[in-house]
Parts: C-alpha cells; sequence; structure tokens
C-alpha cells in the first residue's frame, strides 16, 4: 500500500526542481533581493510542512485491538455464528434485484476493481477530454516556435507611365521632350526570420525592367536591366532584446503543455478515486440487498409465529405490529435493490465501457470483496511524495514559472527602445538579365547604411506599471503555491486519519455484529428448547433488526477503510502508479488521425 519513495532526506531537497525552475526564469535585470525572497519562501514552504513530520520519520502500521476475546464466546460455535451474519454467511449467485425498466428479470455482469479502473481509464468520457489537451498545447507551442521559420516573400509588379511634361528651353536649345513614356516591371524575392537574439535578418532580390520610349530622348541600354542584391539586419539593442524577450511566447506555451499533461493527471487520478470509491459504493449496496432480504425472510418467520398464536396469547395489534415491520423491511429490500441499480449505473458511467453502457438494463455486480490489510505509512514520505507527485501542487510550480517569463518580459520593456540597422546592397545594370547578373558582385556598385533609432516615453509609465503588475502576479502564484501545499498536505492527513479510524472500526463493527449474531442465536436456542411467548418473539424482531444494522455498519467500515486508501494516494498524487497506470499523450497529429478514423464524416 506504500508509495515509492523518491525524495531524499532533506526537506531542502524537495525544492530543488523548484529552484531550478525559477533559476531558468530570472534576468540579470531583475532584482537580486526580491528573487532571493521568493525562493526563500518556496523553500520555507515545504520545511513548514514537514518540520514536525521530520522528528518521527519511521513508518508506522494500522493496529487495532482484537475485542472478540471480551465476548466470552467459545470457539466451536463461532462457525455457527459466521453461517448467520457476516460477510460469509451470503452466496453472492443468489440475489434477487426484482424487475427491470422492461419489465423483465434484472440481468447482471460481475466485474473485478481493476477491470472497472482500467476500463475508466481507457473510456471515461472526462479522462478523453482532458487527453487531447495536452496535443492541443502542443499546436500552441509549434504556433510559438514557428516565429522563428523563414519566410518567403515576392512582389511583382507593372507600371505604364505616358505622362506630358512642359518643354524645357536651355541657352541656346529648346527640349523637344513634351512627355515621358516608359514602361517598368520590377520583381522583388526574398527571405527573412526572425532571429533568437530578437533581431530580424533578411535577404532580398530586386529586379527591374525599364524600357523608355520618350520621344526625343535617348536613354542607353534601353531597355535597360537593373538587379540587386539586399542583406539587412534589424537588431533592437535594449528593450526586446535577447533570447528570454523572444522565446518567452515559446516556453509559456511549453509551459501550458506541461500544465495541460499535469491537468491530465489529476483528471485521470479524480476518475481512478471515483472509480474506486464507487466499486466499493457498489459492494456495500450489493450487500445491503442481502442482509435486508435475510431480515426480511427472518421477520415474515417471526411473523408467521405471531399468527398462530392469534389463538393462544397474539392479541391484534401485536399481529399488525408484526405484518407492519415486515412490510417496512420489504419496503427496505425494494430501496436496496434500487439504490444497488443506481450506484450500478453511476460506476457504467464512470467505466463508459462500449459493452456496458449506462442505457443498458444490464447491473454490475462486485466480484471483489474489500481487503481488510494493514496500511504501512509515514506521513513525512507522503508530503513528500505530494510535492513530487500531486499535480495541483505541480500546476502551482509552472504558475511561477509562468509568473516569473513574464515578469523577465515587463522588465525588460522598462528599457529604452534603441534599434539598430546594418544593410548592404550590391547592383548592376545592363541590357540583359544575364549580363546584369554577371556583374552583381563585382562590388563597383555597393550601397551601405549603418542607422540607429532612439525611443523613450517621457516618465514611462506604461512600462513601470506592467513591472509592478507582473512582480504582484508573480508574488500570487508563490502565494497559490503555498496554499496548494497546505491544502495537499491537509488532505493526505485528513486521509490517514480516516485510514486509522476505519481499520479500527473494521474489528469495532465485527465484534458488534459477533454480539448481536450471538444474541439472536441464543434466544432462538432457548425458543427451541422451551415454549416462547409473544413478548420472545417481539425480542427476536428486536435482535434480527440488530444483527442486520451491524452487519451493515461492518462492510461500511470495510468499505470506508478502502475508499479512505484510494483517498490517500489520491492526495499524494499516487494513485496511477498504484494502478500501474501510465500516461500516454497523443501528439496533435495522432490525435488528429485518431479522430477522422472515429468520425469519417467530419
Amino acid at each position: 500500500m506504500k508509495a515509492p519513495k523518491t525524495w531524499a532526506a532533506h526537506p531542502a531537497a524537495l525544492a530543488a526542481p523548484m529552484l531550478v525552475l525559477l533559476a531558468g526564469c530570472t534576468s540579470s535585470s531583475l532584482s537580486n533581493q526580491t528573487e532571493t525572497n521568493l525562493r526563500r519562501s518556496v523553500v520555507e514552504s515545504v520545511k513548514r510542512e514537514v518540520a514536525d513530520a521530520e522528528a518521527f520519520p519511521q513508518p508506522v502500521v494500522t493496529t487495532r485491538e482484537d475485542y472478540s476475546n471480551r465476548l466470552g464466546i467459545k470457539p466451536e460455535i463461532m462457525p455457527e455464528i459466521d453461517k448467520m451474519a457476516g460477510p460469509k454467511s451470503y452466496d453472492p449467485k443468489t440475489i434477487d434485484l426484482g424487475l427491470d425498466l422492461y419489465g423483465r428479470p434484472v440481468r447482471t455482469a460481475a466485474i473485478s476493481l481493476k477491470n472497472a479502473v482500467h476500463s475508466a481509464v481507457a473510456n471515461n468520457i472526462a479522462v478523453q477530454f482532458a487527453r487531447l489537451g495536452p496535443a492541443v498545447n502542443e499546436a500552441q507551442v509549434q504556433s510559438a516556435e514557428a516565429a522563428f521559420d523563414w519566410d518567403l516573400f515576392s512582389n511583382l509588379s507593372y507600371t505604364r507611365t505616358d505622362t506630358p511634361i512642359p518643354n524645357s528651353t536651355q541657352t541656346g536649345s529648346t527640349s523637344t521632350v513634351n512627355s515621358t513614356d516608359q514602361y517598368n516591371f520590377a520583381a522583388q524575392a526574398g527571405v527573412r526570420r526572425t532571429l533568437l537574439s530578437g533581431g530580424r535578418l533578411t535577404a532580398q532580390l530586386d529586379e527591374n525592367l525599364i524600357e523608355n520610349n520618350t520621344p526625343g530622348l535617348t536613354v542607353r541600354p534601353n531597355p535597360a536591366q537593373t538587379v540587386a542584391f539586399t542583406l539587412q539586419w534589424d537588431q533592437p539593442l535594449l528593450r526586446n532584446a535577447g533570447s528570454e524577450v523572444s522565446q518567452a511566447q515559446i516556453r509559456i506555451a511549453r509551459n501550458a503543455e506541461r500544465t495541460a499533461v499535469q491537468q491530465l493527471r489529476r483528471d485521470m487520478i479524480r476518475t481512478v478515486t471515483d472509480t474506486e470509491k464507487a466499486y466499493w459504493d457498489l459492494v456495500r449496496a450489493h450487500r445491503d440487498v442481502f442482509i435486508l432480504k435475510r431480515l426480511q425472510e427472518r421477520g415474515e418467520k417471526v411473523r408467521d409465529q405471531l399468527e398462530q398464536r392469534a389463538k393462544i396469547d397474539a392479541n391484534q395489534a401485536q399481529i399488525a405490529d408484526a405484518r407492519a415491520r415486515v412490510e417496512r423491511r420489504r419496503a427496505d429490500v425494494q430501496r436496496a435493490q434500487t439504490q444497488l441499480r443506481l450506484t450500478s449505473d453511476r460506476l457504467k458511467a464512470l467505466m463508459n465501457n462500449p459493452d456496458l453502457p449506462v442505457g443498458s438494463e444490464i447491473v454490475i455486480l462486485p466480484a471483489d470483496f474489500p481487503p481488510d490489510e494493514p496500511v504501512r505509512f509515514s506521513l513525512l514520505d507522503s508530503i513528500r511524495q505530494t510535492v513530487a507527485y500531486r499535480p495541483e501542487v505541480q500546476q502551482a510550480v509552472i504558475a511561477i514559472d509562468d509568473a516569473s517569463i513574464r515578469r523577465t518580459v515587463a522588465a525588460n520593456g522598462r528599457l529604452p527602445d534603441l534599434s539598430a540597422r546594418l544593410q548592404a546592397r550590391w547592383s548592376a545594370l545592363d541590357n540583359t538579365p544575364s549580363e546584369a547578373y554577371n556583374r552583381l558582385f563585382e562590388g563597383r556598385f555597393l550601397d551601405y547604411l549603418f542607422q540607429l533609432s532612439f525611443e523613450q516615453p517621457i516618465g514611462n509609465r506604461a512600462a513601470e506599471a506592467e513591472y509592478r503588475r507582473r512582480s504582484l502576479e508573480r508574488m500570487q502564484t508563490v502565494l497559490a503555491y503555498r496554499n496548494a501545499l497546505q491544502q495537499a498536505t491537509q488532505e493526505v492527513k485528513s486521509a490517514l486519519d480516516r485510514i486509522q479510524l476505519n481499520y479500527r472500526l473494521i474489528a469495532q463493527t465485527k465484534v458488534s455484529r459477533i454480539a448481536s449474531a450471538e444474541s439472536l442465536r441464543v434466544l432462538l436456542v432457548e425458543k427451541d428448547i422451551s415454549q416462547y411467548t409473544v413478548e420472545r418473539l417481539d425480542a427476536e424482531f428486536q435482535r434480527e433488526e440488530e444483527v442486520a444494522s451491524s452487519e451493515r455498519d461492518e462492510i461500511q467500515s470495510l468499505t470506508d477503510y478502502n475508499s479512505s486508501i484510494a483517498d490517500l494516494f489520491a492526495a499524494i498524487g499516487t494513485a496511477l502508479e498504484r494502478n500501474n497506470i501510465h500516461i500516454d499523450t497523443p501528439t496533435a497529429d495522432q490525435t488528429s488521425d485518431q479522430w477522422r478514423e472515429m468520425n469519417p464524416d467530419d
């Protein structure tokens, strides 16, 4: 029953993965004092929860007293008592569930706890929905990473210019050119890419073909082929500079994917736990039908005996009371039968088994009986495992990382906008494209450009306010982590307390059931030996109800004990490992393929 130990003994080791996470989120421009305080707060949160448990690190085994010796019942009588009442006194194959919604005898199907849990993990609708989450976020990660892919761009244009212009006169001559008539075909193509540094690299090729037909104007060459190759690098030097800012969205998207995985773990743990607890509820409802049916049958025998004594010493009031008791017991049986059907439907909904849909009238019956085995546990190990495995705690850690990333970006946004541009442009001119390209890189026509641009809002209030907002949000995430850890620790302790209580109650209710059965047995023996009276029959009614009540208490303590164990592993976050369940998160492509197979018309 004990989950594997995975943490070192020193409490600081519990926060080691978190500190590594936080260390990767900080920027050199952030306040070292603030970072130190936040890290200390996270570590102290873990230390505080395990401080008392570290003083008692040894595992504890649930124990209880054997109260049966107090009853003074002879050992040779115990087999007879066990036949009268208790888990071993019933034949599960003889259950009567009445009629189904079709008016036919109820059909049943037995299922083990293991099969019920694995069916829920494979088919539960909530789990299927949560399983799509990581695939959705994986697509978001790919979308964020695509910001650094190469972009291909191109432009084509054709221009015809036929514009009249005034004649110009120079000393001694008059220009005959009175219009502009030319054709211009321009083509542009290139690639550009955003760099991890935050800059952008562009490589661009331009080609222009100009044919000039202006009257009275001679141009050589005509047509003229101009080609140019431009290489340009734009780089922010302060604001938006560096990989911490340029890759912020990728890291946030990856954290969203990790959060989706933890969400899937949480939903799967919840489904596994709900299924296991529903199974034990089914066991209790199943046993209730047997217990109450036997109580009804015993009451009918006593009622018949009272009716036979109507001419001796039983009056009509006593007979009527006996009949009323039997009818109440019959009503209790009908309620128990319906409760079993309802519990079966609830388990079927969790399992979502194609062979046992909720709409079917097949009633699921439990094939397993709740075990009564002691549990070995350590509060210290349980809290440590909670820090390592509990999905809500891991989600809180990821939230701290997200807030740290946004705070880093906000801190960078406080800097001035200082950008640089470097550009080199090679160009050539000839009457054919081939000749122009041959001369392009001769270096005869080479232009250079270096440019700096600066911008800073006066007061910089928006950036400062954004930085303060992100800093406060980060503090909130640390507090949320402390709250998640505290709540998880509380759930672990609560589950352990219920485990210990229910383990002791199993023995206590068993002794109560044995004592009640012994009381009824003695009464029946005395009735067989001596002549019984109406008062003895009334006492028999009472003893029968006490036996049934003690039987129900015993089965409830057994099922509550096993439900508490399920709650413990859910609180720690190791319910999946306990049931040998491994998370398989399909990729976005696999999910799309599976959906198309299941829905060919979509």
